[in-house]
């Protein structure tokens, strides 16, 4: 039912945090089709994807934040707001997040942590002072499949609410309802699913090479990524995990603010329903 377009697609699949102790993330080029320029909700699997063309302008992604709407959906704030979201994907802690937290709190910057079932049993403590500090704890799922190949609904609410259960006992409160895929992976019946259980699916309009923690960018490297692709209304990627991230943050958002732009929380999107 749905119409593609023909185009070449920079695919950025989302954080896939490998829960053994390695972050692995997949770039790719895979061929879609579109049409009139704007690309369509697949039908079938694929891997959310970002076309960067013009310098300091929103990407366009592989379904455009209409068709995404309608699934209660978003890779994009308020287009025409200088306002940035910044998300954060937690498979495991190692020592990065207090630095993080610190940051945002200087900055007064609400963030979205997307953590795992793992993240959760291992630093309960970081996980309770996100909530106290005022930052949303989204759904990556209990283990991090590929949700993609579940086509079970039974086994797809499983992963989100095995993880809203750890959350809730762990911090007493109820998980709010916002769930990134992992690896990016979605079809049109993933968002389908995850809005029947009464989630907003959260994809990004922005993101840098960050997830190696053994092969770090360097702070001019990052700067370089993050600072001409910022965009209004952007919906940023990083990972916990990174050290350049922890150690960049405080200067990141300071250079952000001084180029006119504040900091949103998921809860604020444009349009959003309960």
């Amino acid at each position: 039912m749905f119409l593609t377009i023909k185009r070449r697609w920079v695919v950025m699949g989302a954080a896939a945090l490998c829960l053994a102790g390695a972050a692995c993330f997949a770039l790719s080029r895979p061929d879609a089709q579109t049409v009139s320029g704007q690309a369509a909700v697949p039908a079938s699997t694929t891997d959310w994807g970002l076309s960067f063309q013009t310098e300091g302008a929103p990407p366009i992604g592989n379904a455009t934040p209409e068709q995404l709407a309608q699934y209660g959906a978003y890779y994009l704030g308020d287009p025409a707001k200088k306002t940035i979201y910044i998300t954060f994907d937690a498979g495991y802690e190692n020592g990065n997040t207090p630095a993080i937290l610190d940051a945002l709190k200087k900055h007064n910057a609400p963030a979205a942590f997307f953590v795992v079932g793992n993240y959760i049993e291992t630093a309960p403590e970081l996980v309770k002072r996100m909530v106290e500090e005022g930052h949303i704890v989204g759904n990556h799922t209990f283990h991090h499949p590929d949700m993609s190949k579940i086509a079970d609904a039974a086994a797809f609410q499983k992963e989100l609410d095995d993880l809203a259960e750890l959350f809730q006992q762990t911090t007493g409160q109820e998980l709010p309802k916002f769930y990134r895929p992992p690896q990016g992976k979605f079809s049109e019946e993933n968002l389908k699913q995850a809005q029947a259980l009464g989630y907003h699916t959260v994809f990004w309009s922005l993101a840098y090479v960050d997830w190696y923690t053994d092969n770090q960018p360097s702070h001019d490297e990052a700067f370089k990524k993050l600072l001409p692709r910022i965009h209004d209304g952007a919906i940023v990627l990083l990972h916990s995990t990174s050290q350049t991230n922890a150690e960049i943050l405080d200067e990141l958002l300071t250079k952000w603010e001084g180029m006119g732009y504040t900091f949103g929380s998921l809860s604020d999107l444009p349009g959003l329903t309960a």
